[in-house]
């Protein structure tokens, strides 16, 4: 349908940075609402906000669907809307942490005309702040998902945290 847009709010939380963390997302098209939480064991804030727009992207049962993202990340904001993630494309992430979030996202977001919005957090966006109320309560589940990316498998950290 033309002019049809699916609205996604996402939001990320770790406890300790790094730490426990969680993820929140809020979609809405056509009426519909649909929430996404996952909790891990040990991540990072950033890990997380970029996770939250992956998992919502994964979620998306078509393609070229026309998608805007409201985040409180200036981190993943700022990284598509200012063409850096690009330009980290071109050189392979060298260098750059969370280079498998950063590529499993460019392999989603080139199914969709996608834009990114910037929201203040803590402002009272009302869906920015049910995501962070998702992400946070995700973050203390009992089973928490490890973030593998984020961890090897002799529990070392992979960006550069002990």
């Amino acid at each position: 349908m033309p002019g049809d847009e699916i609205v996604i709010y996402t939001d990320g939380a770790a406890r300790g940075n790094p730490g426990p963390g969680g993820l929140g997302v809020v979609m809405l098209y056509r009426g519909h609402r649909k929430e996404i939480a996952e909790g891990y064991r040990m991540t990072t804030n950033n890990r997380m906000e970029l996770l939250a727009v992956i998992r919502a992207l994964e979620s998306l049962k078509r393609k070229d669907l026309k998608v805007r993202i409201f985040t409180d990340s200036r981190y993943v904001s700022e990284a598509v809307n200012k063409g850096w993630v690009f330009r980290w494309e071109t050189s392979r992430f060298r260098k750059k942490k969370n280079a498998d979030l950063w590529q499993r996202f460019l392999e989603l977001y080139r199914l969709h005309p996608v834009s990114f919005v910037w929201v203040k957090g803590h402002d009272a966006v009302p869906e920015n702040e049910r995501c962070d109320r998702l992400a946070v309560e995700a973050s203390y589940g009992v089973d928490l998902k490890e973030d593998t990316g984020y961890m090897n498998h002799n529990g070392e950290s992979l960006n550069g945290f002990s």
